[in-house]
């Protein structure tokens, strides 16, 4: 992933609810909004398909964070856009995912994991956020640009199809019944949970 500094440091002007939200706190530029939302603590929020959610629990995840400042260039007509993706969780990359690959005897737990995209470069505002992971995500084995503020059901269905199609197109996937990896998932998502602000 690149550092966020790859954006063009455009003004933010008036005229968007982002936008009048990050002026409102006193941020006038791209680049600052940016920093600011990479230096929020990482958290789950009450409710992720809430568009302020991020301002008003002062805290998001990798779906929130990188709402907001999507939404936010697509106010200012920049060119950096919201992906979801879908990378394989080892133990390497979160601790305690080892015990899901052994019980449900699968080379990895496909995850889901969202970035922003600007000129065919990735941004991960996430990244060095104490967010559960050993370490940035690098590889994917799955990606698909998707509006600002995806629905969770929405994103759901898109993993759920993309599934689907790694079944058929991974060879160490090929046998394994849909239910299994969707049961992996949720174990990895309270690991997910159990190692926020340990990394």
């Amino acid at each position: 992933m690149d550092p966020y500094t790859i954006f063009p440091d455009t003004g933010i002007h008036r005229g968007g609810a982002i936008s009048d939200t990050f002026r409102f706190l006193g941020f006038y530029r791209f680049m600052e909004a940016c920093r600011y939302v990479h230096e929020l603590p990482y958290g789950y929020n009450s409710d992720r398909d809430d568009p302020m959610i991020l301002f008003k629990e002062r805290m998001g995840t990798c779906t929130t964070k990188h709402a907001t400042i999507a939404t936010l260039a697509r106010e200012l007509g920049l060119p950096t856009f919201k992906d979801v993706g879908i990378y394989a969780m080892t133990e390497a990359i979160v601790t305690g995912t080892g015990r899901i690959t052994a019980e449900y005897a699968l080379p990895y737990v496909p995850m889901i994991h969202c970035f922003l995209e600007f000129e065919g470069r990735r941004v991960d505002l996430t990244e060095g956020n104490r967010n559960g992971k050993n370490r940035p995500i690098g590889e994917f084995l799955f990606t698909q640009q998707v509006e600002p503020n995806i629905s969770a059901k929405a994103e759901y269905l898109i993993y759920r199809n993309a599934l689907k199609g790694l079944l058929q197109s991974r060879e160490e996937l090929r046998g394994i019944e849909i239910q299994r990896l969707l049961r992996a998932r949720e174990e990895g998502l309270k690991i997910l949970r159990a190692n926020i602000g340990q990394t």
